[in-house]
């Protein structure tokens, strides 16, 4: 998990604002399937959206816990949509590490 300024989630929350969610939690809530899903798509993907169409009420806890069991990042919980990053492994490929530097 990186930790981040409140400058670096302001950046990060620009960058994610087009994009669409490409995760929902619905029914089977953060089960082990949605979190390789989340993962998975973060090893393509530095920044992402994760809409939760049920446990609405439970979303930070659930989104505290995703933290916790990985190194994704929580960057903002704004609705019912969450922000999570995870910088590339790769230097080269991270698209965000010199705008986040300068925050």
């Amino acid at each position: 998990m990186t930790e981040l300024t409140s400058r670096q989630r302001k950046v990060l929350e620009r960058h994610a604002q087009p994009l669409a969610a490409v995760v929902q939690v619905g029914q089977s809530g953060l089960s082990p399937e949605i979190v390789n899903h989340i993962q998975n798509v973060m090893k393509t993907n530095e920044l992402i959206k994760v809409k939760f169409n049920e446990f609405k009420d439970e979303k930070i806890e659930l989104m505290k816990s995703l933290e916790e069991q990985t190194d994704i990042t929580v960057v903002r919980i704004i609705g019912n949509t969450a922000i999570l990053y995870k910088p590339a492994k790769e230097k080269d490929k991270r698209k965000f590490e010199k705008e986040l530097s300068r925050a």
